[in-house]
């Protein structure tokens, strides 16, 4: 399993795929079944479904290939294919993280001043 997802390029070392497996941030399925969690040293088939849980995001996708080696990123691509809705999720969660409004620091110093303070104190309700 660590093999596969170092491969297909979903983590960048094999030691970060193991130990998204340790985590339970890999389960799979084959069929009807339930998902179970992957262990590391698992074998892959082609038709059993993923969901991966990495940095960019949740993945659930069917596995198309096999492979052992780390090509590049358009033969990675090959080996799997993802599921419509989780490439609906994956959007949903990317646009409401762009939602979410960046606050700034407004002060030149880096820093607020003793007024500033005392200001953000009555605004949090603390003064």
């Amino acid at each position: 399993m660590d093999k596969w997802l170092w491969a297909a390029r979903f983590f960048k070392t094999r030691a970060l795929a193991s130990k998204a497996c340790e985590l339970g941030r890999v389960d799979w399925r084959r069929g009807e079944l339930a998902w179970q969690p992957a262990k590391a040293a698992r074998e892959v088939h082609a038709g059993e479904m993923l969901r991966v849980k990495n940095d960019s995001g949740e993945f659930v996708m069917e596995v198309l290939g096999l492979s052992d080696v780390r090509g590049p990123a358009a033969v990675a691509q090959g080996l799997y294919r993802e599921t419509e809705e989780s490439k609906a999720a994956r959007a949903a969660v990317v646009e409401a993280k762009k939602a979410i409004p960046v606050y700034e620091s407004t002060w030149e110093s880096g820093r607020p001043t003793k007024r500033d303070r005392r200001v953000m104190t009555r605004l949090r309700g603390r003064g």
